[in-house]
Parts: structure tokens; C-alpha cells; sequence
């Protein structure tokens, strides 16, 4: 009987490994193909073989230095600019993350410790918006940011990033009930306001909460590309880096700029690949501690 129970215990296990060995794999090996044919030396869009042949780091050295950036002379529509459109992303993703990991922290512990008549009916209409796709307003959006003549600008772009980050307060929330009460209250007798013990009590306290706020804050304007070809439409200069790989692609470029879209893919997932990996241990800790209490 024993025996029985630990050959079923094994063997499920080993099946379970193989599956999950073969879906790993499925994930991993768009990833490794973007990576080695980075490097690739010679062909074109179409090349029969899974491993390169040649490596080499000219398309890297290409997407830097062959740009309208960096030649004036080129121009029009099929110029490629990385290193501005890096920046503008770069530009654009880290005014949103101070802006709604500031807005997100606040309305979090609005909701947490403050108890006003409009607590709850606030907190239900958050969950209610939260629940609409966002790319339902996007037109209207679009329309109204031309209607201020901010159209087009990478302002537009972090005011609409910005402006709804309080609705995902959830998380941060749940992190914020975590903490006893008794800390805020002693804070208080001591003389400290509520905007004192949020800034030198509460924040230093929610390490775990503050990374995981800031890494999403930054992933989502990093990695946009809808809402961003909506605004920027065909203004070239403000174009972020999801516009301008998905533009190298394009039926007109991709045979010149397709290894140069393979680079600029790699260069555009580094920057959050490496700040996931160190932040890694708080954003595991934040989610985990704000989903205990709602």
C-alpha cells in the first residue's frame, strides 16, 4: 500500500515537472531567438536556421549610430531615431512613476486610516472604473488632449498616465491595513499630524509597497504602445520606443531595420529585466502583504 501511494506520489510529480519543463520551454524560446538573432550577422527577415551562423554586435552599434539623431542628413518617414525614442520612453516613464507612486501611496492610505462619510462610496466607484478597459476612452482622450493643444507631446503622455494611477490603490491598501494602528495612534499623542506620521512613520515602514508601486509605475509607460500611438499619431520626434520598433517593422523597413528591431527589443527589455532582479525580494513581499487585507 505504501509502496503503491509513493509510485502515484512520483509519478505525478513527474509528470507535473515534464509539463511544466515544456511549457517553460515554450515561454523561454521566443526569448532566446530574439536574443541569439540580435547578434546575427547576415540574412534577412526570413533565415532558415534557429542559431545564427555569424554573430556580431553591429545591429546594436547601427541602432546608436545610424539615426536621424546622429545623421542629420536623414529624413522623412522611413528615418529611424532609437536614441531619442529611448529617451522620450525614458523621459516620460520616470515623471509617471514619481507622479503615481506619490498618487497611488496617498489615496492608499487615504483610504486605510481616514475615516470620512465618503470613504466607502470612493472606494467603490474605484473598483467599478477599475473594471473598464482602459482603451474605451482612449479616442476621447485623444480628442480632448487636442482640444488643449497638448496633442502629440510627451506631457500628454505622463498627464494620461498619471491622472487615473490613484484608481489602483488596492494593493497598496491592503499593505497599509497591515500595519497596527497603535503605531498612528502613539504618533498622534506624541503631536504628530496625519501627514507626519504618513511621511516618517508609515512610508519608511512599507519599503515592500513603495517598490512594487514604483516597478509598476515605470513598466506600464515603459512598455505602452496603444495609448501612445493614439497621442503621438505621426510626430516622429515624440515617438517612444514601442512606436519606433513597431515603425521598423513596417512593410517599407523591415528588410533594412528587422535585425536592428531585434536589437532595440533587447536594449528596451535590459533596463527592466535588471531592476525586476534586484527589486525582485520587496515586490514578492509587497504583493503578498497587500493581498491579506481588502
Amino acid at each position: 500500500m505504501i509502496k503503491s501511494y509513493k509510485f502515484r506520489r512520483h509519478f505525478t510529480n513527474a509528470i507535473t515537472y515534464i509539463i511544466l519543463a515544456v511549457l517553460g520551454l515554450i515561454w523561454i524560446s521566443p526569448l532566446v531567438y530574439l536574443v541569439l538573432h540580435s547578434f546575427r550577422a547576415d540574412g534577412g527577415v526570413s533565415y532558415p536556421y534557429l542559431v545564427p551562423k555569424q554573430f556580431t554586435f553591429q545591429n546594436y552599434v547601427e541602432l546608436f549610430t545610424q539615426s536621424k539623431w546622429l545623421n542629420p542628413a536623414a529624413s522623412g518617414s522611413s528615418s529611424v531615431d532609437f536614441p531619442k525614442w529611448f529617451m522620450n520612453t525614458f523621459v516620460v516613464a520616470i515623471f509617471s512613476c514619481i507622479i503615481s507612486t506619490l498618487a497611488v501611496l496617498m489615496v492608499s492610505y487615504a483610504f486605510s486610516r481616514l475615516r470620512f462619510k465618503a470613504r466607502k462610496p470612493l472606494i467603490n466607484v474605484g473598483m467599478i472604473l477599475g473594471m473598464f478597459p482602459g482603451f474605451m476612452t482612449m479616442i476621447a482622450i485623444y480628442y480632448l488632449l487636442k482640444a488643449i493643444g497638448l496633442d502629440k507631446t510627451l506631457v500628454a503622455l505622463v498627464i494620461c498616465y498619471s491622472a487615473g494611477a490613484g484608481l489602483g490603490y488596492q494593493i497598496s491598501k491592503g499593505f497599509f491595513d497591515t500595519i497596527p494602528r497603535a503605531l498612528d495612534e502613539a504618533a498622534t499623542i506624541d503631536g504628530a499630524t496625519k501627514n507626519q506620521v504618513f511621511w516618517k512613520i508609515i512610508l519608511p515602514m512599507s519599503k515592500p509597497i513603495v517598490v512594487y508601486t514604483v516597478l509598476t509605475s515605470f513598466i506600464g509607460p515603459w512598455t505602452d504602445f496603444i495609448l501612445a500611438k493614439i497621442i503621438m499619431q505621426d510626430k516622429l520626434d515624440n515617438y517612444t520606443v514601442a512606436i519606433g520598433l513597431q515603425k521598423m517593422i513596417a512593410a517599407d523597413m523591415i528588410t533594412q531595420h528587422f535585425k536592428h528591431f531585434l536589437a532595440g527589443s533587447v536594449i528596451v527589455a535590459v533596463p527592466i529585466t535588471i531592476l525586476f532582479l534586484f527589486m525582485q525580494r520587496y515586490y514578492v513581499e509587497g504583493v503578498t502583504a497587500g493581498g491579506v487585507k481588502g
